[in-house]
């Protein structure tokens, strides 16, 4: 008769663990040779460990999601270089163009409500009152056009090279329209020099860079239509809700000075291992948004307003860069547009109530400039009236002497080491102590009936 070994108990196990375990204090609960009043001292010393342990490993985690990141203010300026803002120029109205684009369309003898309608498309700025008044309802204008607005937007802007002439960096001159890219924007066609967010690949780029060897650097550039001329961070973008204060309006026959300070972010290398949600901002490559190619607080504002726009209306603004043009309006969407114009071009907080608007639930970049106005200066100029242009010149006041940086000062191994520091003050445990679990569990009681069973074979026969 053969013998079978004993089946192993699951409290045997658990007293075999116990016993041979690193983690300190569990082998006294096990042991039977202690009295039962020490060994309850002994649990309640474990389970309190455990629970200060828990409640640190908590705090860390909390912690590295809440409070990773730190800013603090650097002043070692003199071995800085300052990259110049993006100076972005975007046409505001060219009346004289219009009247030639016109002429060319239907005549000269053409309905001249038909410029104000080729105005407010090829400047599109969310209304679209003569537009609707003209070519909308049941009698519209002669030569009225109710679809593909782009095509006649492209029409009425102007060319670079009617648009920028004699420009300088540092007094040396350069030429306007190999450096200022067309970007294409909500506002429409814009012209942007030492901008990222062009749409070309390896442009041409000025080396615009300031620092104790160049001096404080100023451009100065001759604009011959009426424009809006923007200043910005090089991942920024103009639209609809860009702040006054970046923005100059530029008319003819005005010679414009601007001064401005800058404060950069810089960020610590290991920035880009900590998540978005915890650094509460994005890398210009870590874009969302398909308007633009590089993320950026203003990028992203104009990405809600093409959503609602696509949300109430089915299609977007004809200027809406990077659109499919079967998404863009008709002269019924246009209308549309225009009607809810509020909801579809202010942007509101999340918790605001009883307000129309777009809610944008947006990130700033971590790359954002901080760019502050110090001083702006204006004279009239004489100029021949065949000859129409203004000089705008914006410089830096001073070499900046602070800027922001954005320090890690908890990341993953921070949190590794947190962990383990705490795991090991209060219950002496490491990783291995964790895998000893799992063994004790799983491959120990197999381990342990298989010699069991060895132990209770017959002896093999002799010959």
């Amino acid at each position: 008769m053969v013998a079978v070994a004993p089946r192993i108990r699951f409290s045997d196990i658990v007293k075999e663990y116990l016993f041979n375990s690193t983690i300190h204090g569990v082998k006294f609960i096990a042991d039977d040779s202690y009295h039962v009043a020490e060994r309850i001292f002994w649990i309640i010393c474990v389970i309190v460990s455990w629970f200060g342990s828990a409640l640190l490993i908590d705090a860390s985690l909390e912690a590295f999601r809440t409070n990773a990141i730190s800013f603090v203010v650097e002043t070692n300026y003199r071995d800085w270089d300052t990259k110049f803002p993006a100076i972005v120029v975007c046409e505001m109205r060219n009346m004289e163009r219009i009247q030639m684009v016109a002429d060319e369309l239907w005549g000269e003898d053409h309905d001249f409500a038909l410029e104000e309608v080729l105005n407010e498309i090829g400047y599109f700025r969310g209304e679209s009152y003569h537009t609707v008044n003209e070519c909308h309802g049941d009698e519209p204008a002669e030569n009225c056009f109710f679809s593909n607005f782009s095509h006649y937007a492209r029409l009425v802007r102007s060319s670079c090279e009617d648009t920028l002439a004699e420009c300088y960096w540092n007094d040396e001159p350069f030429d306007c329209c190999k450096y200022f890219i067309p970007m294409e924007t909500e506002l429409g066609l814009c012209y942007a020099v030492n901008s990222i967010q062009t749409g070309v690949k390896n442009p041409p780029r000025l080396n615009m860079i300031s620092n104790k060897y160049t001096g404080p650097g100023k451009l100065k550039v001759q604009v011959l239509t009426e424009s809006y001329i923007y200043t910005l961070g090089e991942e920024d973008v103009p639209n609809l809700i860009t702040p006054k204060s970046d923005v100059l309006l530029v008319d003819y026959y005005i010679a414009y000075k601007r001064q401005i300070s800058i404060k950069d972010i810089e960020n610590d290398s290991e920035t880009t291992q900590v998540s978005v949600d915890q650094r509460k901002c994005r890398f210009p490559e870590e874009n969302i948004l398909n308007v633009h190619d590089y993320y950026s607080y203003s990028a992203c504002s104009v990405q809600c307003r093409k959503d609602k726009q696509l949300a109430i209306c089915n299609c977007t603004s004809h200027l809406m860069p990077n659109m499919d043009p079967s998404l863009k309006c008709n002269i019924t969407g246009l209308v549309c547009l225009n009607t809810h114009y509020e909801e579809l071009t202010i942007v509101i907080p999340k918790w605001s109530t009883g307000k129309k608007g777009v809610v944008c639930d947006c990130l700033p970049s971590c790359t954002e400039v901080d760019i502050s106005v110090v001083h702006d200066w204006r004279e009239s100029i004489y100029h021949n009236p065949e000859n129409r242009f203004s000089t705008i010149e914006i410089g830096l006041s001073a070499l900046p002497t602070e800027r922001y940086k954005r320090n890690v000062v908890r990341g993953r191994l921070d949190l590794v080491v947190s962990i383990g520091g705490t795991t090991g003050l209060f219950v002496g445990a490491s990783l291995l102590s964790f895998v000893e679990i799992l063994y004790y569990f799983t491959i120990r009681p197999y381990g342990t009936v298989l010699m069991r069973n060895r132990e209770t074979l017959p002896p093999l026969p002799q010959n």
